[in-house]
C-alpha cells in the first residue's frame, strides 16, 4: 500500500537523522522519519544491568531484539557465524527513537583539525584505505556549536589545550571532578600532562527545560530517569513534530530504496508495524541508519543502473568499517577510590591524540563509567579467579579499590573490513541481512599498545600497587563507534557520496551517520554524528527548490 507523497524520508531517527528530520521539518519540508523501534523510557527497563545496553544477558533493553533481528559474522578461519543482538557488539546500535542517543555514555568529542587530514598528516600507510575528508574542521565548526547549543553540552572550552578552535563556549559548565578524577588529575600534572573535565551531552544545570543530572551510577547503558541526558529523542525530534511537518513512524523496517532508470530514489519499501509491506514516496531519501545497517540498506536497493546495490558501482559501499578499538589499563589501590558520584567517566586528558613519536593518530584516555557488579566480575588481573570463594572476596573487596583508565585509539581504515550482504540469511521479514568481515589494520594493535602503556604510566604515578593492562587493536572492527562504510569524497572511484553527503550519480539520495567519516578520530564519534546530521540538513535546505535540488 502506498502512502501520502511527501519532500523526505529520513531512515533512523538516532543521533544523525533525528536531526536532520528537524532541520527539513522546521524549514517547511514535509518529512517521514522511519524508525525500527520504539519510544523507549528508563521505567521500562530501570538499571537493570542484565538487560542493559551494555550487558545483554537477558537482551538488550532498547533492542533490537534477538527473535526479528540476526547479522552473519566471518572470523579469522573464515567460517560464518549467525550471531544475536544479545551476544552484544557486531554493530549492533539500540533500535529505538535516539537511538544510542538514549543509553550512550554522552561524551560529547569535538574531532580535532588533523582528525579531518589524516593522510596528508601521516603520508600512505601501506593496507590502508586512509585519505583525507573532502571537508576540513571548519567547514564542521558551525554545526559543532550548533549541537552543543540545540542538543546540549556541559564542557569547560578553555581546559584542553589541544582542542581545535571555536568562536563559543559550551552552554553549560563541566561537571566537577569525583574523587577518582582528582586523584588521576594530581597524577597526570605531575607526568606534564594536561587533564580536564570530559564535555558531556548531559545537564549540568537546568537547561532546555530538562533537569540537571544528579549523577547516578547507572548511566552508560541506561536511560536517564530524569531525563537530563540529552539526545535527539529528547530535544529535535520533539521539535520537528511539532513543527507539524514531520511523522514519526516507530516500528517500522525499511527494506529497500526504490530507484528509477533516471537515478533517482523514489521512495522506499518498508514493514510497518504489523509486518505489512508498505510503500512511502519521496523527492529524497536520507539514510541514517548507522555504518552497518545503511550500507546493507544502501547494498539491497538495486536496478538496472545499480545492480549491486545503490551507489556501489564502485564496490565502496560497505568497505573501510571502523568503530574504535578501546584500550587502557587497570590498577589497584590500598584506599577505598570509589565515592558512587556517577556516572563515573569525567576526568579525560587528549595528549596522545596526535604527535606521537612513531605512532599514526592516537587517542583520548579517560577515567571509566562506573562499572556494574556483573561486568566487574571480568574486572580481574590476569589470572585471577572467576569463581568460588577467591572470586567472592575479590569482588567484595576491591570494588571500590580499581581504577580503570582507558580509550579509543583511532583506527587505521582498510579496504577488507566491510559490511556484505549474506548469500543465504534474512530477518524476520525475509530482508537479506548482513554478513561483517575483515579485520583492523595490523598496526592499531601498536597505537593501542602505546596508549595502554600510557594509561599504565598513570595509575602508577596515582599510587596504584599492582597494575595491568587490556590493550584493544585486534579481530573485527565496526563494534562501538561504527563509521566509514559510506564515506564521503570527492572521487567516485575511492568513495560512496559527495562532500555534502549526496550519493554518487544519485543526487536526491543522502546519507546523514557515521558512515560519512572518511576516519573515526580518536574520540567518541557521538556529536560528530550530530554535527554532520546538521550539515547534511543544512545543505539540503539551501538547495531545495520545493520538488527537487536546484
Amino acid at each position: 500500500m502506498s502512502k501520502k507523497h511527501v519532500n523526505a524520508i529520513v531512515v533512523g531517527a538516532g543521533a544523525g537523522g533525528g536531526i536532520v528530520a528537524k532541520e527539513l521539518a522546521v524549514a517547511g519540508l514535509s518529512v517521514v522519519l522511519f524508525e525500527r523501534g520504539d519510544w523507549v523510557n528508563y521505567d521500562q527497563h530501570d538499571d537493570d544491568e542484565l538487560i542493559s545496553q551494555r550487558t545483554t544477558v537477558l537482551g538488550n533493553a532498547f533492542g533490537p531484539d534477538d527473535e526479528r533481528h540476526r547479522r552473519v559474522v566471518v572470523y579469522n578461519d573464515g567460517k560464518p557465524r549467525i550471531v544475536l543482538p544479545s551476544e552484544g557488539g557486531y554493530g549492533n546500535n539500540a533500535a529505538c527513537v535516539g537511538s544510542g542517543t538514549v543509553s550512550y555514555g554522552a561524551m560529547a568529542w569535538r574531532f580535532m583539525e588533523k582528525d579531518f587530514k589524516m593522510k596528508s598528516a601521516y603520508g600512505n600507510i601501506e593496507g590502508s584505505t586512509m585519505e583525507d575528508w573532502p571537508i576540513d574542521y571548519f567547514d564542521l565548526e558551525p554545526f559543532y556549536e550548533k549541537a552543543e547549543w540545540e542538543i546540549g553540552v556541559a564542557g569547560d572550552h578553555y581546559a584542553n589545550p589541544f582542542m581545535a578552535p571555536r568562536k563559543k563556549s559550551y552552554p553549560m559548565p563541566a561537571f566537577a571532578y569525583n574523587r577518582e578524577a582528582k586523584m588521576l588529575d594530581k597524577a597526570a600534572r605531575n607526568l606534564g600532562l594536561h587533564p580536564f573535565s570530559i564535555p558531556m551531552l548531559r545537564n549540568s544545570v537546568r537547561y532546555n527545560g530538562r533537569p540537571a543530572c544528579y549523577r547516578m551510577r547507572s548511566c552508560v547503558g541506561f536511560a536517564c530517569p530524569v531525563n537530563a541526558k540529552c539526545g535527539t529523542h529528547n530535544t529535535v525530534i520533539p521539535t520537528a513534530i511539532k513543527s507539524g511537518n514531520c511523522e514519526l513512524r516507530t516500528n517500522c523496517q525499511v527494506a529497500e530504496i526504490i530507484l528509477d532508470n533516471k537515478g533517482k530514489a523514489n521512495g522506499v519499501k518498508y514493514f510497518d508495524e504489523n509486518d505489512q509491506g508498505q510503500i512511502q514516496t519521496a523527492d529524497i531519501v536520507v539514510v541514517a541508519a548507522a555504518a552497518v545497517e545503511t550500507a546493507r540498506l544502501l547494498l539491497n536497493s538495486k536496478n538496472k543502473l545499480f545492480p549491486n546495490g545503490a551507489g556501489n558501482n564502485n564496490d565502496w559501499v560497505g568497505r573501510n568499517l571502523q568503530g574504535h578499538a578501546y584500550t587502557g589499563a587497570l590498577g589497584l589501590f590500598k584506599d577505598e577510590i570509589f565515592d558512587d558520584v556517577g556516572p563515573g567517566a569525567c576526568w579525560a586528558i587528549s595528549d596522545y591524540n596526535h604527535d606521537n613519536e612513531g605512532i599514526i593518530g592516537g587517542g583520548a584516555l579517560c577515567n571509566s563509567f562506573t562499572t556494574m557488579p556483573y561486568l566487574f566480575t571480568k574486572t580481574r588481573p590476569p589470572g585471577a579467579k572467576r569463581w568460588g570463594l577467591e572470586h567472592k572476596e575479590f569482588q567484595r573487596n576491591k570494588f571500590k579499590r580499581i581504577v580503570k583508565i582507558h580509550g579509543p585509539f583511532q583506527e587505521i581504515p582498510n579496504f577488507d573490513s566491510r559490511v556484505t550482504i549474506d548469500p543465504n540469511v534474512k530477518d524476520h521479514w525475509g530482508i537479506p541481512t548482513v554478513r561483517l568481515s575483515g579485520e583492523r589494520h595490523s598496526y592499531d594493535r601498536i597505537g593501542c599498545q602505546f596508549l595502554s602503556d600510557r594509561a599504565e604510566e598513570i595509575l602508577k604515578e596515582a599510587g596504584a600497587y599492582h597494575t595491568w593492562q587490556n590493550v584493544g587493536g585486534r579481530g573485527l572492527s565496526g563494534g562501538q563507534h561504527q563509521a566509514g562504510t559510506a564515506r564521503m569524497g570527492n572521487d567516485p572511484k575511492t568513495s560512496v557520496t559527495n562532500k555534502f553527503g549526496q550519493v554518487h550519480d544519485i543526487d536526491n539520495l543522502l546519507v546523514a551517520d557515521g558512515s560519512l567519516c572518511v576516519t573515526n578520530g580518536g574520540f567518541n564519534p557521538a556529536l560528530t554524528i550530530m554535527a554532520l546530521g546538521y550539515y547534511v540538513g543544512d545543505y539540503i535546505v539551501k538547495n531545495w527548490n520545493g520538488s527537487k535540488f536546484r
